[in-house]
């Protein structure tokens, strides 16, 4: 029987939503967080793994400086206290993809916390609490073969690559984040986009969702208004900020058509699907004391010198919300056109297509007009669309050499997105450039001109504003590629006007 989910904002009318996020994010260090084993993604499976990371009998891990001084400045980024001591600790559990049977993590002495991170959405600037920054291993991968979801039932066999295994990892986890009503599902993708701009600028992750360099578990629950919060889902590993935003809500839909059928919520972890916006329940969630968590045995405490992280936050960047408002004064935006560049997820874009080359304003039309038109009808992120900054700013600069007229831009325009070639080649190729040789044009004028006395007698006896009519009926001969005000010269003067 199909079960009638209620609308979105029927459900935020009169439940109020929670939401935390829990973001892993693996470090570009050149070798793993205990071993010194190269970390470059790719790579034939298991042909990245040693003794350490493979936790044979004897190994000993070794912690990566270059992680921890990663970790402490996106610590210090999201406005977190510094720990003078902490140290590492097992959590136990048992993957396939998990080498030792237990991952070196940290428990209740992250090195990163109490922090914030300030988004803003809709004109409002919202502040996450972060709750801790710390430092752990990752996972091996596993590839479920056989089926046709790649999920492990309907498999029929498994396959384990632990090159992945060890490479340093980020969990940087937000406070409960209560308030956001109808905007929840909006909150949670900036949350996520912002992460990912502090982190890129900060040099220490490519932060590539697609590679899962980046990764999101989203909570979500729902409570009534005045009463305690809800129990709370975890979906896990969303994999790109458009479906962060899916996820939350339709885990708010799910989890309202659920109790208002008097059931109970679940604490467990949900799996999103990508095709259907839909969350399907994983396990039951654990808890701290099923990870029996104790002390590494094998590695000493971290005490990081206080003048060391004195001299890391002096030499942190520009971070990103200061860097959107420095560009927003050079480009002359509003705050209302600012929005709709990040709406759009569009400022490094704008910014990068600058940098080769284009005006601010030309860069803009293309990424906020064409592009994300493309991009909102195909479902894909504006940087995913086909078309890179450097291609946006040599079609611009077709345009501006006269050799392309708007019309014909969009064309080659679709021919980048197509993956066609460069636009002066796909220009070339399909003989799409503007006519501007009057010789050529001489002709065509001719015929609208014969073709259309009445208005040729308008534009004679001095009304020649008539003119447009010919231009367009010239420009529709040359299927769009006539210069137009060429075009308008050779009209006037052959008729005397």
């Amino acid at each position: 029987m199909t079960t009638t989910l209620p609308a979105y904002d029927e459900v935020v009318a009169r439940y109020e939503p929670v939401i935390g996020l829990e973001t892993h994010v693996e470090l570009g260090t050149n070798t793993k967080m205990f071993c010194g084993c190269p970390t470059d993604f790719g790579g034939e499976p298991n042909t990245r793994v040693c003794p350490v990371c493979l936790g044979l009998p004897g190994s000993l891990p070794v912690a990566n400086k270059a992680a921890i001084e990663a970790t402490i400045r996106i610590g210090l980024a999201l406005n977190c206290s510094i720990a003078e001591w902490c140290r590492f600790a097992r959590k136990n559990y048992f993957y396939p993809d998990m080498p030792k049977d237990f991952q070196i993590s940290q428990y209740d002495e992250p090195l990163c916390f109490e922090g914030y991170l300030d988004v803003e959405v809709n004109g409002e600037l919202v502040r996450i609490g972060i709750e801790r920054v710390h430092l752990e291993e990752d996972t091996g991968k596993t590839l479920h073969v056989g089926g046709a979801t790649g999920r492990i039932h309907g498999a029929t066999e498994s396959l384990v690559d632990y090159n992945r295994a060890g490479i340093p990892l980020v969990e940087i986890v937000t406070k409960p984040v209560p308030g956001t009503g109808t905007l929840a599902p909006e909150v949670a993708r900036a949350y996520v986009t912002e992460l990912r701009d502090v982190i890129r600028s900060l040099g220490v992750s490519d932060v590539r969702m697609e590679e899962g360099s980046l990764r999101c578990d989203v909570n979500t629950s729902l409570n009534l208004p005045g009463e305690e919060w809800g129990t709370r889902t975890e979906t896990k590993n969303v994999n790109s900020l458009r479906s962060v935003e899916r996820a939350v809500r339709s885990e708010i839909i799910r989890q309202a058509s659920v109790l208002d059928a008097g059931g109970r919520i679940t604490q467990e972890t949900r799996h999103f699907h990508e095709d259907t916006g839909d969350t399907t329940p994983g396990r039951s969630k654990e808890t701290a004391t099923d990870y029996r968590y104790f002390p590494e045995p094998d590695l000493v405490p971290l005490a990081p010198d206080a003048a060391w992280v004195a001299e890391l936050k002096a030499a942190l960047p520009e971070l990103p919300r200061l860097h959107r408002r420095r560009l927003q004064e050079q480009w002359g935006l509003s705050d209302l056109d600012m929005q709709s560049v990040l709406n759009a997820g569009a400022v490094e874009l704008i910014e990068q297509t600058v940098a080769a080359g284009a005006s601010p304003a030309a860069a803009r039309k293309w990424w906020l007009g064409e592009l994300s038109r493309r991009a909102n009808e195909t479902g894909v992120e504006l940087a995913d669309i086909g078309a890179t900054p450097s291609q946006v700013a040599e079609l611009q600069g077709l345009v501006d050499a006269g050799k392309l007229n708007d019309k014909l831009a969009r064309t080659v325009l679709e021919g980048v997105v197509a993956g066609e070639g460069s636009p002066t080649e796909i220009m070339t190729n399909r003989g799409l450039e503007v006519v501007s040789d009057t010789g050529a044009l001489t002709a065509a004028v001719d015929e609208a001109i014969a073709a259309n006395p009445d208005i040729a007698d308008k534009i004679r006896s001095g009304k020649v504003a008539a003119a447009g009519a010919l231009v367009g009926a010239v420009m529709k001969t040359t299927r769009g590629q006539a210069d137009a005000k060429t075009v308008r010269e050779l009209i006037l003067e052959r008729l005397g006007a």
